[in-house]
């Protein structure tokens, strides 16, 4: 246990090898490794959302908005060895956890940024990245600031126009600002899936900067392909099978999140 800049770090272990990072005691498992095989994705809602990597081109430019333990781009290192993975984390307590015990390594192919997710998106060039993934958290919730519409209109002046962006939202009631989130989404890019991880209070939102014409079938198709392509251990068309939902079927009872909507101390 060590306290970070914003969170009480907790390392675990089991006795069947696997590690765990939380923050604060009780808190949900921000990441989960097993000793010794840095190609295992424990948490379901890290396989869940690999689903958007159908939906980009070339995935060589990669951003992701959140550490933890670094599981997710340790494996995406594993899945696209020539890309440039850029993590951006604002606590630099986190980036030691995960150096010291999740054996995260930095080299020219994998760069940690320790900035504010919002900053350093508002620094970036338009169609600096193929595929972003936005995965902070605070011990129990997204920080505010990157809920607004102004933050996600960043990441769509940022992303490639064929690449993919991946949002990890939990769902209601552990989230009482889950349909304004999800239609803040909606509200900015063309095309939109959303996957509600099957036994996990998770949904994950995949936003591409074009439309896009794909029912459930043509996605659990194309992810059976990734699969196969990628090699992965577990079945990514299953998941979506299981984690798709019809956004027209959603009843969202919330608005847009806007800059002017939340305040500092949220």
């Amino acid at each position: 246990e060590k306290q970070g800049e914003f969170h009480l770090l907790i390392v675990e272990d089991d006795a069947c090898s696997k590690r765990t990072l939380r923050f604060g005691h009780g808190g949900v498992r921000q990441s989960v490794i097993f000793l010794g095989d840095p190609v295992h994705l424990e948490l379901s809602y890290s396989r869940t959302a690999l689903a958007g990597l159908c939906l980009g081109g070339q995935l060589l430019r990669i951003m992701i908005l959140g550490l933890g333990g670094g599981s997710l781009p340790m494996f995406l290192r594993n899945v696209y060895p020539n890309a440039v993975i850029d993590v951006v984390e604002n606590d630099p307590e986190v980036v030691n956890v995960a150096t010291t015990y999740f054996n995260v390594r930095v080299d020219d192919n994998l760069r940690l940024h320790i900035q504010d997710a919002r900053t350093y998106v508002e620094s970036c060039e338009p169609g600096s990245y193929d595929l972003i993934i936005v995965d902070a958290f605070q011990a129990h919730s997204t920080p505010p600031h990157l809920t607004t519409q102004e933050f996600v209109l960043g990441l769509r002046r940022i992303i490639s126009n064929d690449g993919v962006v991946i949002g990890n939202i939990w769902q209601r009631p552990s989230n009482n600002k889950y349909d304004s989130m999800i239609l803040t989404y909606l509200s900015v890019f063309e095309g939109n899936v959303i996957l509600n991880v099957k036994g996990d209070a998770n949904s994950v939102i995949l936003s591409v900067p074009r439309k896009i014409n794909l029912d459930k079938k043509q996605l659990v198709k194309l992810n059976f392909a990734t699969t196969f392509s990628k090699k992965l251990r577990f079945d990514l068309g299953a998941l979506v099978n299981d984690a798709y939902v019809e956004i027209s079927s959603l009843r969202l009872d919330g608005k847009v999140i806007r800059d002017a909507d939340i305040s500092h101390t949220d």
